[in-house]
């Protein structure tokens, strides 16, 4: 898959997948070639580089500007949004998506709290309502709730074959969570498992990451810059240094080093998002991953999953 986008307008391209350029002309994003894209277990495909929006809506004076990033990601190539009931900023990205629908795949959650048969069903809707869009293509359990997951994955089983999700998965689940939903569910219907993964907290890689990648199952990573609480380090500053770049855009580098991996950080600006995207042309050496290793060690032993 490949974008070509010019001053703003997207043509589609048949391309070879493996590698992403960014260049710019005349101080404008008027070429963007997007080749490297993640395929989900029912075909649909994204830019490896999605948009969080934690956070975002809280405050009326940025609404604007997130709107305006949200959109200018999304002429970038970032077709990935992710965003969830919890969040109460539904309404904010429908009003970003509302020219670009058939552009974007709209990633939403559903609380624990409303996870029961009936309750994910109406929680689907109001979502729905919010985005102002007849699909949410693919519908999250937010983390693990009072319910059983038989319960949410029949109406997300439902949800699906009404067309009203295209397809379906969890967040914030680790391994054992992860093989209930698969004795529950066929092979590919989970189509991802969002989870917290940064330079810091890396406890995903010992046992998460490799069995959703047995399985074909994309993994997620939300907070990939860890809030901004590791860019001062010094390994990582070194390491930007040697690329020209900024250490936000080594560690959402590092974040796309695995081949089924989603990084989705946020962004409230249009400067923000070019960063952010600049990130993808970036290729990290052998060396430069084992400076890292050695500051950010890979975890030895089985770590609990952080999450909510």
């Amino acid at each position: 898959m490949r974008y070509v986008n010019l001053k703003g307008d997207v043509s589609l391209l048949l391309g070879s997948i493996y590698k992403i350029f960014y260049i710019a002309f005349h101080n404008l994003p008027t070429i963007i070639i997007m080749e490297e894209y993640i395929k989900f277990p029912n075909g649909s495909k994204v830019c490896r580089l999605g948009q969080g929006t934690w956070m975002m809506g809280r405050n009326k004076s940025k609404r604007n500007d997130e709107i305006t990033a949200l959109q200018h990601g999304i002429e970038l190539g970032m077709n990935l949004i992710d965003t969830a009931e919890l969040y109460e900023n539904e309404e904010l990205v429908g009003e970003a998506i509302k020219e670009y629908r058939d552009r974007v795949f709209i990633v939403s959650k559903v609380m624990p709290s409303n996870a029961d048969y009936r309750g994910t069903k109406r929680a689907c809707e109001r979502s729905l309502q919010r985005l102002k869009t007849d699909k949410i293509d693919l519908f999250l359990l937010h983390w693990i709730g009072k319910y059983p997951f038989e319960e949410t994955v029949k109406a997300f089983q439902e949800l699906e074959k009404e067309g009203k999700i295209g397809a379906w998965g969890v967040s914030n689940l680790d391994v054992r969570h992860m093989e209930h939903i698969d004795r529950i569910s066929s092979p590919g219907e989970c189509a991802t498992d969002q989870v917290l993964y940064n330079l810091k907290e890396r406890g995903v890689e010992f046992d998460l990451i490799p069995w959703c990648a047995e399985r074909n199952i994309p993994v997620m990573a939300y907070s990939p810059l860890g809030e901004g609480l590791m860019l001062n380090d010094k390994t990582l500053r070194k390491v930007a240094e040697k690329h020209s770049a900024s250490p936000a855009q080594i560690a959402l580098a590092w974040s796309l080093r695995l081949p089924d991996i989603i990084s989705i950080p946020k962004a409230g600006n249009i400067s923000h998002v070019e960063d952010n995207f600049k990130s993808l042309s970036i290729e990290l050496t052998p060396e430069d991953l084992k400076e890292l290793d050695i500051a950010f060690p890979p975890p030895s032993r089985k770590i609990i999953l952080k999450g909510w």
